[in-house]
Order: C-alpha cells, then structure tokens, then sequence
C-alpha cells in the first residue's frame, strides 16, 4: 500500500517574541564516596547521572540520560524530563545537587532523581530546597548573614556551606532529610564569592580489643572514618582563604595580583582530589595553589576577561570559562627529564607540571557554568571508579540559553581508544571532538498553542500571553517573485498581533491553552489558574474576561488534603467541541473535567475528578508481558463511581496520597478517551463518554516526550519517547498492534540516530490516518502508520518554487525503506495543521535571540583588522 502524494502550505511563524532564559548555574548529581580499601574499588561502569539546569528566571530543567541502563552511548544524550519553575522574579545563581541517603546506595553507585535533593540560591538571603517530585519549593530558610553568594556540599552529602554578604560561612546540617543552621566561621570582611571543600581526612578503623570473640578479619569490616578538614573561599578583597573546619578559623590567606591597585574578584575556586586549590579571578588568570603550605604553583594568563567558572576532571584536567566565551583546558603532565641528566624527582618518578593545553570558543556569550560527568573523586588515594575506555562528558551554559556537551578525554587519551558517549565523532579528546546543543526550545514546546477553528497562536512567558491571528494566505499561486523561505510578514497582512495580557502571579507559568473556537483562554502558576471567556467585540477585537469565581470551584473540586495547595495546574486541555476542559492539579495530581457549555453567568461545572495518578497501582504492569497475546492492564476499582465535590474518594491503601506530577495530557478527536502520563513513569486512559477510568499502560523505561490520538482512527495512541522511539497502543482492545513492531524495527532506526528528540506529533485533520508528522527541534519527518509491510513513506525537501509549499511523495518503488528527515526548519518550537493542506511551523531563530543579549566580550588585538 502507498501513500498519496500531498503538498502542503507551510507558515513559517517567526514572529513569536518568546526569549528563552540564560543558563546560570549547572550541577551533576554527586557519587557516593568510593569504598577506601582498594579490593572494594570497582571499575565497572556506573551511568550517568541526573543534569539540573538554572535558570535567571528562577525556572530548573531536571535533565535525565536517555540511553539504556549499562549502555554509553546516547546520540540523545541529556533530555529535559521536568521543569521547575521558581517564584516570578526571582533566579538562579547557585545549585547543588546532593544525596538523601548514602547509606541506602552503594559506593559510586549513580544515585536516581528520588534519592537526590537539591537545593538553590539566587543572590537573596534565603536557601530553597525543592521536592523534585511535586516541582516546587519544599521549604527555605534564611542564611541570617545577608545575600548566599556561593554554596557547596561535603563529599559525603552531609553538610551544605554557604558563602555569605557578611563575610561568614554558615554550615547546615543535612542529617535525617533535615536542613538545620549548624555552625557559622569567624567573620571577614570580604564577601564570599566562591566556596569548595577540600578532600575529607580519612582514618584507619580502631583496632579491635583482643579477646575470645575477636576475630583475625574484624577490623576488615569495620569502616574507616571520613571526616572534613578545611575549606577555601574566593573573596573580594583580592584574597583566598583555607578555613579549618574544627575551629572554624582561617589557618592561610593567599593574595591574588591586582591591577592599578583594584581589588581582584575571585569568582571560582576548586579543590582537586590530592589537595590542589584552583582559582580563577577577574584579571583572567587561572592559579594552582599547594594547599598544606598555601603557595602558588603556577599561574596561567587563561582568560581575557573574568573566569567565572572552574569544573575538575576525574583525572588531573580542569576546565575553566568565563566572559570571554573561552573554555580553556588544564592537564598535568610528566615532564621528561633533561637530556643530560638521569636524574628524577624525589619520589622516584619524573617532576610534572599544569599545562594550558587548548582552547575552544563553543559560546557566543558569556559561559556562566561549567560542569563534568564524573565528577572528580574526593579521596585522591583510591583508584577511579570510572573506566578509562569511555570519555568524560562537560557541560557548559551560559548567556546564549544552550547547553553544550563536549566530550572531555584527557589528552593522555589518544593512546587507547575511547568511546564517546554522544556518538557525535570518533574523537573524544576535548581539543578535537565534537560539541553538540542540547536544544533550548525544548521547554518552550509547552508555551506555544494553536487554535485551529480560529486560527489562532498563543504564547506563554513567565508572568504573560500574547495572542496572534494568522491569517489565510494568498501567496504562492498569484505571485511570481515570492520568495519560499520567506517568513510571514505583519507587513503583508499575514499576521497580526491582537492580545497581550500581563498576569498577576506568584510563580512563573506553568501551563496555558486555548481552545479550537478561540472562545477559551486559561493559564495557571503553581497556585493559581486563571480562565477566561475571549469575547470579541464589534471592532474585531478581542477581549478577555476572567471567570472569577473557577478558583473557587477548583478548590471545593479537591479533596481536603490537596485545597491547601493551592488551584495550580501541570496541564491543559481543551476537547475538540471546546466545551469541556480538562487540567491537572500542579501539586496534587488530582485530573479534573469541567463543563464549560453553561451561560456565562454559570461558573464551570465539576464533572468528575480522576484520582489514579495520586494512586499507588494495584497492578504492577511491565512492558513485555503478555496474557492470551495482550498485555495485562492495571485498574483501579476503588475510584469508578463518579466523584463530586461532597463524596470524596477512599484514601490509598497507605492512608498517604501518592506525590505526581502530570506531565502531559492529550484526548481523542471524537472526546471520547483522554491519555495522562505523570513523572512516575504512568500513562492513564479515561473514557470521558462514561466518566471512568479504562486501563493503564505498561510502564516504560522513559517517559512519553509527546502523545497524540489518530483523528481518523480515534482509539489509537501514539507515544514517542526521548530515544525517538516510538510506541502505537490501541486504547479499545487495550493491546500494543502486532504490526507496529515491524515498524519500530524497519523504519524508526533513522530516528533513533538524531540528536535532537522528538518534541512533538501532529496529524492532519483530513488525512486518512495513514501518516503523522514527527518533529524536533532541528527536523521534521513523516511517519507512515499502515498495518502493512509496503507502507513506507518519506517527506522530502521541495525544490524552490513560487510558494512556500512543502511537496510529501512517496519512497520510489524499490527503495530501501527509510525516512526522509526535513531540517528546512529550525529551530522549531511548534507544528500543527490549520487546514488539511495548511502546515503551520513556529520558528525561533537563534539570531533573533541573541540579538536581545547585550553585545559579547570583544578585545581588538594590536596589527589585527
């Protein structure tokens, strides 16, 4: 069976005026302290670890690897699972990811998202520790000594130091999942810019008391004592200083060079495994310091500008970067001895020394954060965990709103052979591999909305929404010197600009929508959702007019233990006939259906409250286990009568509601079923004809990136996932099609080797549900979904032509089956029909953004033009 050739009108939408925020701090989950006997040290390879993203708008992406467990190699790499969005007004200068419990994982064991807790600062006087499970702020406390400009954890996750306004460091005790002010250091008259630990004092075991009950092997299994020595912190007084940790005084104070006699800011600081102090200041230079005499070892004119970030390698490399958009790379070296000599250092190996060995410029702006998977081991006496035949990765970001991924092999590396995990080259020495971005409209996916009845555009920011008309256009046919790549121009008419709304909220938004008739507005924050009835007037114009009392029926909808959270919600969704909405409780997890086809005096009516995602599942359902050729499906009976705001459900069988957070929610073109995933790995099925919950899909290893329903064949749900891969569930017969295996294997191996993931699915409304249109942030391809083995497809770029028109053909006939991957468009930040030939694509341009950025360090050099 072939698909019919198709061609498509395409709006290029570049008139969007949403600005991704910069990046300004970047943090690893940290690895347990490795075992100090050495035939308990593992070389194994462990994983990688969860990537936490800051913000300046107070927003944090929690970012998850997406290559299979005990597998390298990721094309994908990092993807954002969630996002965090912080008080309105309010950023992110510090992050620290830490460990719950170390006692409840092994050494340089990768720990998950729900064994981490992290914990953020933004240039105020207060910490904030968040709950990674319901996205928000969990509690915070005041640091009682001004402005936290700098913060590190223990090796051991045990303690939280801040560097404080006033001069003084503030140890909290992170004991027992607790955040208590412990002690505070003598006071200098400095601010404290930067802080980092040195490596922890590690003591043998007491020896046992002799006696008939010991044993030869007693003291074999008794561990060894960790304990934390001393600290350094950058100030601004031109000065570091190593602080004992048991008195709390400062023992050294190291002087940094000034120019014209102004003080030297010193920004960052980092500690190395075998005591070795590196500080990078705002004069440029990137110093070595010997930490148990305090003097300067060598000293490294890195930089043109301020060095505002240090990350240490596992193996004796540093990389520092700052405003000159420079990352520059440190290695320790052996230094051969001279010539005419045979003689060596007094420790009987050949002296070495810091060398700058390259630089890259990989940012357009200033670089605000570094970070390294591995980090470093503390204890510099036991052997690395990590193996050496695969590549540390660095992450950097900055002011240009991207995350970059560079593999960082030391450059002793080129003797063996190393893999590089983001499979984007052979090389994986830092001076020579290959960077790639992680996409930076990827959070932006969820702020963009389209209404197709009303032709309509909606964008969500931080604290407001702007609404856009397209209108039809007539170009193509009737005018010869149209240019295709041409966007749509307010100029001509194509579009215009018709509401901007500035809310009043607490948090940054979270959700928004607007329904198919553009009669519907709503957005939420963390607390609040605000509806509104879009009225057009006799100008043409349109106004909103806020639904006042909704908070209200939200809040009477809940049960007793969720209202204290608030009328927040995680998602939106309108039913195609705009006359039910659909959202999800923000902190709760609570899924509500309201009817909205009252008269305006009527406030919307509660239908029915869905409880299953704040549930634990009676079933546990693994992908891959069949019952009489179909998957078994979990479901939950307590919850299948209708609920009203005054018959509140039975409580789980825990007494204790389960924490979820909705991630997204898709229904049916005929309104009949509605999907729901959450970040515990669940999808839900709810047949909203008859108010009930229908089944539960097998869990996954990653959560759904995008879901949509077929809208010629309504009871089939496609689920794409971070690796791109693809999965089609029939909702009715509650069964994975036999025949969509053939397609995972044959067609989707294109997929699985881009970088970018996939952001999102669109079908057209009058296709014949033979195809859908996959879409990242960098391409665009067509997914055939016929039960057949002849069903291929592929979606080519158009030759230049008139219009602005997309041609779809299909794969000549006896052509290796594959798909044809567009990345005519980038970056892409939405795709959706209009009509059923009419194709609109929401561009970004990286050149637009950066053009609101102040201007980038620049330094004109002597006899350069």
């Amino acid at each position: 069976m072939t698909i019919e050739p198709t061609t498509l009108s395409v709006h290029r939408c570049r008139f969007v005026d949403y600005h991704p925020s910069p990046i300004t701090a970047l943090a690893f989950s940290p690895l347990s302290l490795p075992a100090t006997k050495k035939n308990n040290t593992s070389t194994s390879f462990p994983g990688f670890g969860v990537l936490a993203v800051g913000h300046a708008n107070g927003n944090i992406d929690i970012a998850e690897w997406t290559g299979e467990p005990g597998s390298s190699q990721s094309p994908q790499a990092w993807t954002v699972r969630q996002t965090l969005f912080g008080p309105f007004q309010s950023k992110v200068d510090s992050l620290v990811l830490t460990i719950r419990d170390t006692c409840a994982i092994t050494p340089n064991q990768v720990p998950g998202l729900s064994q981490l807790r992290m914990f953020s600062a933004g240039g105020s006087g207060e910490l904030c520790e968040w709950d990674l499970e319901r996205g928000c702020i969990r509690r915070t406390i005041a640091s009682q000594a001004g402005s936290i400009w700098s913060m590190a954890a223990n090796p051991s996750s045990s303690l939280l130091a801040l560097g404080c306004e006033d001069g003084t460091i503030r140890i909290l005790s992170l004991e027992g999942d607790g955040l208590v002010l412990q002690r505070k250091f003598d006071r200098v008259k400095s601010r404290l810019l930067s802080i980092a630990w040195g490596p922890p004092t590690v003591r043998p075991p007491k020896a046992a008391q002799p006696g008939p009950s010991s044993s030869s092997d007693s003291s074999d299994d008794e561990d060894e004592d960790i304990t934390d020595s001393w600290l350094v912190t950058g100030g601004s007084d031109s000065c570091l200083r190593k602080w004992d940790f048991a008195s709390g005084r400062v023992v050294e104070k190291m002087g940094m060079d000034k120019l014209r006699g102004e003080r030297t800011l010193v920004w960052s600081v980092a500690v190395l495994g075998d005591g070795t102090i590196v500080s990078g200041d705002s004069l440029g230079l990137v110093k070595f310091w010997e930490s148990k005499t305090c003097t300067q070892i060598q000293s490294f004119q890195g930089h043109g500008a301020d060095v505002l970030c240090i990350a240490a390698g596992p193996k004796n490399v540093v990389y520092t970067s700052g405003v000159d958009q420079k990352i520059s790379e440190f290695a320790y070296v052996k230094q051969p001895p001279p010539l005419n000599s045979n003689t060596t250092s007094a420790s009987g190996h050949f002296a070495s020394k810091w060398v700058h060995s390259c630089s890259r410029r990989m940012h357009s702006h200033d670089v605000r954060a570094l970070a390294i998977w591995p980090p470093q081991s503390h204890l510099n006496s036991v052997l690395p965990s990590w193996p050496s035949e695969i590549s540390p990765l660095l992450a950097s970001g900055g002011l240009d709103m991207s995350v970059t991924l560079t593999p960082a092999a030391p450059p002793s590396s080129t003797v063996v052979k190393v893999i590089n995990p983001l499979c984007t080259s052979q090389e994986c020495v830092f001076e020579e591999s290959y960077h790639r971005r992680m996409a930076f409209t990827s959070s932006m996916v969820r702020a963009v909305h389209v209404a197709r009845q009303a032709r309509l555009l909606l964008c969500m920011r931080d604290a407001d929404l702007a609404l856009w008309r397209v209108h039809s256009s007539g170009r193509g046919k009737g005018s010869a010197e149209e240019d295709e790549d041409a966007p749509l121009s307010s100029s001509s008419g194509d579009w215009e600009k018709i509401l901007d709304m500035d809310l009043n909220v607490e948090t940054n938004l979270r959700a928004s929508a607007i329904s198919e008739d553009g009669s519907w507005l709503v957005a939420a924050d963390s607390y609040e959702t605000k509806l509104f009835r879009l009225v057009i007037t006799a100008s043409g114009d349109y106004k909103p007019r806020r639904v006042r009392d909704f908070s209200t029926v939200i809040q009477s909808s809940l049960p007793s233990a969720s209202r204290k959270h608030g009328s927040g919600a995680s998602t939106f969704t309108f039913s195609p006939d705009s006359t039910r909405l659909i959202m999800s409780t923000a902190l709760s997890g609570h899924v509500l259906l309201f009817d909205l086809s009252g008269s305006e005096e009527q406030p919307p009516r509660l239908l029915r409250r869905f409880d299953q995602h704040t549930q634990a599942p009676t079933t546990r359902v693994v992908k891959g286990l069949k019952q009489n050729g179909a998957f078994s499906m979990a479901t939950d009976s307590d919850a299948e009568e209708a609920v009203s705001s005054d018959d509140e459900p039975a409580a789980p069988a825990s007494g204790k509601p389960l924490q979820a957070t909705v991630l997204r929610t898709v229904v049916s073109a005929d309104g009949q079923w509605l999907a729901s995933t959450d970040n515990r790995l669940r999808t839900h099925i709810f047949n909203l004809d008859s108010m009930m919950h229908h089944c539960i899909l097998p869990s996954f290893a990653l959560p759904p990136s995008a879901m949509a329903f077929n809208p010629n064949v309504a009871d089939l749900l496609v689920l794409t996932f971070p690796d791109n891969t693809v999965q089609l569930f029939n909702v009715e017969t509650q069964r994975f099609p036999s025949w969509t295996s053939e397609l995972s294997t044959s067609l989707l191996k294109r997929l699985t080797t881009l970088h970018d993931t996939i952001l999102g699915i669109s079908f057209s409304p009058a296709s014949s549900g033979g195809h859908c249109l996959l879409w990242g942030s960098t391409w665009l391809c067509k997914l055939p979904l016929q039960n057949a083995a002849s069903s291929e497809g592929e979606l080519r770029r158009p030759k230049r032509r008139q219009s602005d028109e997309m041609a779809v053909v299909p794969a000549a006939e006896g052509e290796a089956a594959g798909l044809k991957v567009v990345t005519h468009y980038r970056p892409i930040i939405a795709v959706d029909f209009l009509a059923s030939a009419e194709l609109m694509v929401v561009e970004r341009p990286m050149v637009d953004v950066l053009a609101s950025l102040p201007p980038a360090y620049f330094r004109h050099k002597y006899g350069r033009s």
